[in-house]
């Protein structure tokens, strides 16, 4: 497949010189990868139904809630996830590596001093394994009262149903290689302000892993809205539009020149995007330009607060009866995240969507860094960024300033080609980009000049 791969590449090469034909999203103009479309198929929606039966079957996973049992609460239900992790690293010949980071806390939801504990699994890249993208969901519940710990909380769709799909990617991918570190993140304490995700944040930076994504998964089983109306051809992908650890000078740069709409997570919702047009049937991402719902969050902010680009993935309509509901019956009304209110083909797109989109970044190189932009008055634009390992070439796009996604592009053969100039392109009119693309197809995101749309910015201090 490598080699038909690199070949569909080079005829792509010839022929895309100049500009491309546009199109919806960011769509690599080099090959379709009929492998990615393979690894679709792989994604099994009973077993993903027998995971959520055994998670619900823990009563509640409350991150305060019962830690010695074996059968009932957050201790039972994360050492299940650990023992699945360990089934998966023996089949695998021992490929995935479980680690547990935990932290004794305390805080406006954690009232007595409490260890949180995630379980995280590591499949080690073979090539570039200090980059790492991370798949995420929360493993913990909780009914109407957030403090309540003691209540039946089944969290069938929030969040077993994003636990479930990051366990079946694991099963998938992990018997594969990439380029790539893949780290697959059951996180707890999500309910009680995010806990777990800036505990698992925090052992990144520990470990020095330059984290290229986050997809967060959170509730991505349901298909009946609130009014009743049955939304199951749909995704949501919220993604921040300037970066949380943004600086001051930074932002100044920003008012001025432009990126608004182009951090490094927002080009990652785009490539997501690009993804289900391209790979998936009758399944569509919406591209939400907002960090998260109005007034909630998700794991992927803890991500985020640390520099890291991350996405929350989440179903396309919500339904609030069976969101943070105690059990019960009202007025003829069940409340309650129960398994009843998870739609497991609809699950296996959302799962199929984390399986292509891991696999295609993780088999391409890195997004670019030190991408610069120049071109003041002048009748062209001259874009330079610094060589990736592993790429053959680089595709240079650009956009018009009021579009939503990449429309434009120009090929640059050569892995250690750092430079293109676009006769004829205006730098005043329209945004810029550039991709990194392996030798057989495989390409990363777009990365936006300056530090608004870099991948590897460091933190603000």
């Amino acid at each position: 497949m490598r080699l038909i791969a690199s070949l569909c590449l080079a005829a792509g090469a010839a022929l895309s010189v100049g500009l491309a034909t546009p199109a919806v999203a960011q769509t690599s103009a080099a090959v379709d990868q009929p492998q990615l479309r393979a690894l679709g198929l792989l994604v099994q929606p009973e077993r993903m139904r027998a995971d959520i039966e055994t998670m619900v079957s823990f009563g509640t996973r409350h991150t305060l809630s019962e830690t010695e049992s074996d059968t009932r609460g957050i201790g039972a239900a994360r050492r299940w996830v650990a023992r699945e992790f360990e089934s998966i690293s023996q089949t695998c010949g021992g490929c995935i590596e479980v680690v547990t980071p935990s932290e004794v806390v305390t805080g406006r939801r954690i009232p007595n001093p409490t260890e949180v504990v995630s379980v995280v699994a590591i499949q080690r890249g073979t090539g570039d394994p200090n980059r790492v993208i991370i798949i995420s969901g929360h493993l913990d519940s909780r009914v109407t009262d957030v403090m309540d710990f003691t209540s039946d909380a089944p969290g069938a769709n929030d969040d077993a149903s994003g636990v479930a799909a990051l366990i079946e990617t694991a099963r998938i991918l992990s018997a594969y290689e990439f380029e790539a570190t893949l780290v697959y993140a059951a996180l707890t304490g999500e309910e009680q302000g995010l806990v777990g995700a800036g505990i698992v944040a925090d052992y990144a930076l520990e470990q020095g892993w330059f984290v290229q994504a986050n997809l967060n998964n959170d509730m991505v089983g349901n298909i009946e809205g609130q009014s009743g109306v049955i939304d199951n051809t749909r995704i949501r992908v919220f993604s921040e539009g300037t970066k949380t650890v943004e600086t001051d000078s930074q932002a100044a740069t920003r008012r001025y020149n432009g990126g608004e709409v182009d951090s490094s997570s927002r080009n990652l919702a785009r490539y997501i995007d690009s993804i289900a047009d391209r790979y998936l049937t009758n399944f569509d991402v919406e591209m939400v330009y907002r960090t998260d719902r109005y007034g909630r969050g998700g794991d992927q902010v803890a991500m985020l607060r640390v520099g890291f680009p991350a996405v929350r993935i989440t179903e396309g309509s919500e339904n609030y009866d069976r969101q943070h509901q105690d059990l019960r019956v009202e007025n003829g009304i069940r409340y309650g995240d129960t398994i009843d209110g998870v739609n497991f083909d609809y699950l296996a797109q959302a799962t199929r969507l984390n399986v292509i989109t891991m696999a295609s970044l993780a088999w391409a190189p890195a997004p670019p860094t030190g991408v610069v932009v120049e071109g003041a008055v002048l009748p062209d634009t001259t874009l330079r960024w610094q060589a990736v390992p592993g790429a053959a070439g680089y595709r240079v796009w650009w956009r018009s300033t009021t579009a939503p996604q990449w429309t434009h592009s120009r090929w640059i053969a050569g892995g250690d080609a750092t430079s293109a100039v676009l006769e004829g392109v205006v730098i005043d009119d329209w945004f810029f980009g550039v991709s990194a693309v392996s030798e057989d197809g495989f390409e990363s995101p777009v990365t936006f000049p300056g530090p608004a749309g870099d991948y590897r910015v460091a933190p603000a201090q």
